[in-house]
Formats: C-alpha cells, sequence, structure tokens
C-alpha cells in the first residue's frame, strides 16, 4: 500500500475528505519526524516504537580499492514493532 492508497483507506473509513485525511497524515508523519529530530521517541501503544539510534564513527572498507575509510558518528531512525501489531501480522 502506497500513500495515496493509506489516504484513500483513512477517508473512507473515518469518513473524511481525501484531503482531510491527506492533512491527517501529513501532520502525523511531520510531527513523529519533528519528535525524533529533537531526540524524543514516539510511542503507540499496541502499533509500536520510533526511536533515534545512534551510531559510533567507525572504519569500513572500498571494496574496489581496498581502502579503509573513515564513517563519522551517524543517527538512524528505528521501528519496534508493538504487541497488537505483530498479532496482526502474525494472524
Amino acid at each position: 500500500m502506497n500513500k495515496s492508497e493509506l489516504i484513500a483507506k483513512v477517508a473512507k473509513d473515518a469518513r473524511l475528505t481525501r484531503g482531510e485525511a491527506g492533512v491527517a497524515i501529513e501532520a502525523t508523519i511531520e510531527n513523529i519526524m519533528k519528535a525524533l529530530r529533537q531526540g524524543d521517541d514516539v510511542r503507540l501503544v499496541g502499533f509500536g516504537i520510533f526511536t533515534v539510534s545512534r551510531r559510533k564513527a567507525g572504519e569500513a572498507r572500498n571494496p574496489q580499492t581496498g581502502k579503509t575509510i573513515k564513517l563519522p558518528p551517524s543517527k538512524r531512525a528505528r521501528f519496534k514493532a508493538g504487541k497488537l501489531l505483530k498479532q496482526a501480522v502474525n494472524g
């Protein structure tokens, strides 16, 4: 399911216009990203937890040249599925 299909489903299920559903979904995504940028977790009970994990600086090897390169520390978004989501996926 892509974003436009999700908007259509939400609009139908919540009896909203596609425009209203699109605004709601965009606002949800924006607020999750904003919270993660600020270093906060987003917990949706039963659905899951969005978090930011930090990666340490490290080294990697270029497979074509064999040279070692240094990787700077970085952050990445993570998602851990909640109990209800796991149950829904597993039947």
